[in-house]
């Protein structure tokens, strides 16, 4: 069954802008009994994995006393939002720090890969947040210190200006043509690890123009229409991703293939059957990521008779 919409994207943590937005209200939040809060190590994330086999999040009641800012102006305990009903905050720990007792770290493409839907928005939004802490304590205007502000959704300037998380878009493009899709290998890959052809937005580009210049330089081939699909967040560290559709413009030669040799080692076509079930040594995109959401989707048109080449 193909999901409606793409990992991360599906709205079940509640992010509670009321309590971020008042300091007394997040103290209150830091005080309900059974608030959490989850721990990084750099971008590694805590799991535990619980008896049937299945992995969580390895989240610890709060402890001491809320702490917005620590030394330096560095972020202390920043609120994810509210996980059912719960308080979530998040901080991070020192390289070589321990995991949770019955814990183990876990890199955060491998864990968002074994956590439900609500645990994997809380791992995003707290890896968005504190990464970008990381690189924004000073003033992009005049170098200033800055602080954070917003339960560590903001930080503020000596001059009262405010700065916020700062995100990059990309599109990633699904390129079909009379039943296949068009898939390439980065130069930085294993040999046999495929997906679609992706790139960031540059300055006065419009995504559709993006789409069309990514797939030109990384194949050569120009495309015809182009539609959006959804967005899904990658904060590793602080990408929006744009999922598009797009077609070959008429009389393109689809065997006509170009590689940008500095990023794309190999493109080649695959068909909705070696999508499905993949040939020998070929590695598809991980189920997280909405590369893979986008490819499943394609595939399971055929069998839902909405195949559209």
């Amino acid at each position: 069954m193909v999901i409606a919409s793409p990992p991360f994207a599906n709205g079940r943590l509640d992010r509670d802008v009321t309590t971020r937005m008042d300091p007394a209200l997040l103290a209150a939040a830091w005080s309900e009994p059974g608030a959490q809060l989850l721990r990084l190590r750099g971008q590694e994330v805590p799991l535990a994995t619980e008896s049937r086999g299945t992995a969580r999040l390895a989240m610890q009641p709060v402890e001491g006393e809320y702490e917005p800012v620590v030394t330096g102006g560095r972020a202390g305990h920043v609120y994810v939002g509210r996980a059912d009903g719960t308080p979530v905050f998040a901080s991070k720990l020192a390289e070589g720090s321990a995991a949770p007792a019955g814990g183990s770290w876990s890199h955060p493409f491998e864990a968002v890969e074994a956590l439900d839907e609500l645990e994997r928005e809380i791992v995003v939004v707290a890896s968005a947040l504190l990464r970008w802490h990381e690189s924004a304590r000073f003033s992009s205007r005049d170098g200033d210190p800055t602080t954070p502000a917003q339960g560590g959704w903001a930080r503020h300037d000596e001059h009262g200006g405010e700065h916020f998380p700062r995100t990059d878009p990309a599109v990633i493009v699904l390129v079909e043509h009379e039943g296949r899709v068009l898939l390439g290998s980065n130069v930085l890959w294993e040999s046999g690890r495929f997906s679609l052809l992706a790139g960031f937005v540059e300055a006065g580009e419009s995504l559709e123009q993006t789409v069309r210049r990514e797939v030109f330089e990384e194949s050569g081939v120009r495309l015809g229409h182009v539609e959006y699909v959804a967005s899904q967040p990658w904060p590793f560290p602080r990408s929006l991703m744009l999922g598009f559709r797009a077609r070959l413009a008429p009389g393109v030669n689809p065997d006509a293939l170009v590689p940008d040799t500095s990023e794309i080692s190999e493109l080649r076509w695959f068909t909705r059957d070696q999508v499905r079930t993949p040939d020998p040594g070929i590695r598809l995109p991980g189920g997280a990521s909405i590369a893979r959401w986008m490819l499943d989707s394609w595939a399971a048109e055929e069998d839902l008779g909405g195949a559209r080449d």
